[in-house]
This record gives C-alpha cells, structure tokens and sequence, in this order.
C-alpha cells in the first residue's frame, strides 16, 4: 500500500527535539557549575581563614618560645605544631584528600610560617559534566620578629650625643629640655635637632614635613646604617613648631639618630643615621625660639633591625631565625600573605 511521505513540519519537529535535549543538558551544566563554583569560593574564603589562623598562630608560638628562652630549633617546632593545631581546631585534619602542612622559614632576624591547606571540593551538579571533585588549595605566611621600622616616625632627627657611651639618654623623664641649637642640615650636638624627609636626597619641604606630623602622610622608614638622612637647604621651618605642638604634644614617637658620616664626608656631617630611640614630646615653640621640648623615653639603640632572608652566609654562621632586642621595645606578628 502506499506510504504517506514525511512532511517538511515533521522533519522540524524531530530536530527541535534534539536541539532542545542538547539545550537542556548544556543549561543544567551551565547551572552545575555556577552552582558547584559558588560553592568552592565559600570553601576556599573558610580555607583562607583556617590557613591565615594556623599561620599567624605557628609565628606567634615561635615569637612567644624563642623570647621566653627556647632556641631556634625549639622555636621551629612550637610553630609547627601550633600551626597544625590550630588548623585542625579549625576543621581541618589531614587525611581522605584533605592535606595540611606548616613551614617554618628563617629569617635573617625572626620566622616566618607557611601554611597551606589542600581540600576536596565534592561536587553535585558539575558531576554531569564528569567532575565529581576538584581541589580547592590556599596558602598563608605570617612573619614573626622584632620591630625594626618605624612607622609614623617623627620627622626630625637628633645627635647621638643626646645619649651616654652606654646608650642610657641624657635627658630622660627627670631631665627634660628644649632642644634646637641650630637647626641647620643635621643636628650638630646632643641638644640639637633638624627637619627629615627621611629621604635624605633632596631638600626638605615644609608642606611635606607637615603632613607627616598631621598623619596625612604615613611614613614606614627602615633606614640603613649611615644613610644620609639630613637635609640640603638649610631650613629652619619655623611653621613646623607650631604643627608639632599641635599634633604631637604628648605623644611618643620614634626618633631617628644621626652620627658623624663615614669618609669621604667632611669631618663635621653629623647626618647620618645611627639608630633609634623613643622620645616623648612635651611642647613645642616656634617664632624667635624654634625648639621641642621632651625627653627620652628609652636608651638608644645602634643597630637597625631588618627581617629579610636568610642568607647563605648567615646560614653558615647560624644566626638565622634569632630575634634579637625590639629597637622600639616590641615584636610584632603579621600576616605577610
């Protein structure tokens, strides 16, 4: 018998099916994905924490071993144990996928603790598109050590003559005085002070020096031995007295100390930094006057700090990871990444 031949609208209809089964697959991937993506961000946020915890936790427990008499080996393994229990406190146990390891870096002056965590992510929608799993991996450093820069820095420096051969102040607490002989370049006895930029290169701006005092402008100096800090153009910046007196009477600030320079300076550059030491501001006087009156707080201390790497030369030497004296009197723990 005769067949009735397939229409035009029939073959349509069977390509549209399988157009839309396509379709329909593709946007249920499409959805997996965004879905089981999503999901991954949320674990790895919880991750980055645990891991930032666990860090910051194994570089407080070196600071707090090494500091209370322990050695750098001792100090190593508190922080790795510290490390690794405070990311299983956490959630966070190594084991069926999920790896958790801590290690502790020497720096030429503290540590640093490395924590990374690796966790399956368990899939549900994208598993159609035949990931039933995928690592979700985070990392944290913290660095642990003793403060060596000074961050909001006074922007004046004094003579090391302020200080005895011992680095005990001469005008501490029970002995204030207004100091400010000269203010020329760089101060030229232990009763002198001058202007810095902390630069040392250029000359020194009034505006610039102000916004220091006022904070608008937040320095983080970490200044080498006998680097050159003073200033160019013989400024005496009478306005500055008056901002200090301001802004910081009363306040403790670090101070940075300058010393004769090494040759070829002239015999009388006094502008070269030597160390740090905290000072209290009491006031501060402008006009014919042009002094700041305080006093020390602390001794001076002659050697600037730098948490860096350790060297192989100080590997060799075995002074890597010790955290010697804070030149501000304090430690600092931070996460570094």
């Amino acid at each position: 018998m005769p067949t009735q031949p397939k229409t035009h609208a029939g073959r349509e209809r069977g390509q549209i099916l399988v157009l839309f089964a396509l379709g329909v697959v593709a946007m249920i991937a499409m959805v997996g994905l965004v879905l089981d993506g999503g999901d991954t961000f949320a674990q790895r946020r919880d991750q980055q924490n645990g891991a930032d915890l666990a860090a910051l936790a194994g570089a407080n427990a070196y600071l707090n071993t090494y500091t209370s008499g322990g050695s750098v080996g001792s100090a190593s393994t508190a922080a790795r144990n510290a490390a690794i229990a405070t990311a299983t406190r956490n959630g966070y146990t190594a084991g069926g996928g999920l790896t958790v390891t801590a290690t502790v870096s020497l720096l030429s002056a503290g540590a640093e603790v490395t924590v990374d965590i690796t966790k399956p992510h368990q899939n549900n929608f994208a598993r159609v598109m035949g990931f039933e799993t995928w690592d979700v991996s985070v990392t944290a450093t913290a660095q642990t050590g003793a403060i060596d820069t000074g961050v909001g820095a006074a922007p004046w420096i004094m003579n090391i003559g302020a200080f005895n051969p011992n680095g005990s102040p001469k005008y501490d607490a029970s002995n204030p005085i207004a100091f400010g002989e000269a203010n020329g370049d760089y101060p030229i006895s232990g009763e002198d002070l001058a202007w810095t930029d902390f630069n040392g290169s250029n000359n020194v701006n009034t505006n610039e020096v102000r916004r220091i005092i006022t904070g608008d402008n937040v320095v983080t100096a970490t200044i080498g031995f006998d680097q050159y800090i003073g200033q160019h153009n013989q400024g005496n910046h009478t306005a500055l007295y008056g901002d200090v007196n301001s802004w910081l009477a009363g306040a403790d600030v670090p101070i940075p100390i300058v010393g004769p320079c090494p040759p070829p300076a002239t015999p009388n550059a006094d502008g070269c930094f030597k160390g740090w030491a905290m000072f209290h501001v009491i006031s501060a006087s402008g006009g014919s006057d042009k002094t700041i009156t305080g006093y020390f707080l602390t001794n001076f201390i002659r050697q600037p700090l730098t948490v860096g790497a350790c060297t192989a030369a100080m590997q060799a030497a075995g002074t890597c990871g010790r955290i010697p004296t804070s030149v501000f009197g304090a430690y600092a723990v931070r996460l570094s990444n």
